[in-house]
């Protein structure tokens, strides 16, 4: 299984020029970004990147990593099978430091590979986004932003656009709305999906890439607001 990253297999060059001739405001969000830049997380198959996200939710990265780890080396350093997964006692899999609400959702993603709800790697590269969306969000825990995360960041997938996520709310608003320039940014600036879904209309389709540019608004934005706390006198 490869461990390292690799670019994505859509003409990102020919999708960030069609995004820059239909949205000028996009268009100079991006030169200032500069180039794409995204590059795909390994290739686990559906089972082992959910498994992973299950573990990651509502936990900050160390943390997580740590159960991660625990939970690879006592399967002997892999991803345990979706079998081996329930045949695994409750006591075994909460020793890893899993909660019991991840633990009962480890064992319904188990279980929805097995009967094939959750499908197979290269079943999954044939799929349409809304089907693989329709089949993950019925696995116990996950819900439409964590697909479209893998959809994005795993599959490499051309036209998602994560409106309920944060950072792409927040960099919609910084990037298309008049802030307010003596206020600390706050939830109620963050865009509405309704204006992002008509706006993005004529991102498709490419909208993946749109999204990875919103983040980038973000990263901008604190890196202006560090500048300024460093010039600003005590």
């Amino acid at each position: 299984m490869p461990t390292g990253r690799r670019p994505v297999r859509y003409d990102a060059a020919l999708g960030c020029a069609q995004l820059a001739a239909a949205d000028t405001k996009l268009g100079q969000l991006m030169d200032r970004v500069g180039p794409f830049t995204l590059k795909l997380k390994s290739q686990h198959s559906p089972f082992e990147a959910l498994l992973e996200s299950i573990i990651y939710q509502q936990l900050h990265g160390k943390a997580a990593a740590a159960i991660l780890k625990r939970l690879l080396t006592a399967f002997g350093e892999l991803h345990p099978a979706p079998e081996h997964l329930l045949q695994t006692s409750n006591d075994r899999l909460r020793a890893c430091g899993l909660s019991a609400a991840k633990t009962k959702a480890l064992r319904d993603l188990a279980a929805k590979t097995i009967d094939g709800t959750v499908p197979t790697l290269a079943a999954i590269r044939r799929m349409p986004d809304a089907e693989i969306v329709e089949r993950l969000t019925a696995v116990r825990g996950i819900g439409q932003w964590t697909v479209e995360m893998l959809l994005i960041f795993r599959l490499g997938r051309p036209d998602v656009f994560p409106i309920t996520d944060y950072g792409v709310r927040k960099g919609f608003a910084l990037t298309f709305h008049r802030l307010p320039k003596t206020k600390p940014f706050d939830a109620t600036m963050l865009a509405k999906p309704d204006q992002m879904l008509r706006r993005a209309e004529k991102w498709r389709p490419y909208r993946s890439v749109a999204s990875w540019y919103l983040w980038r608004a973000c990263d901008l934005a604190a890196k202006q607001n560090a500048k300024q706390k460093m010039i600003l006198p005590d």
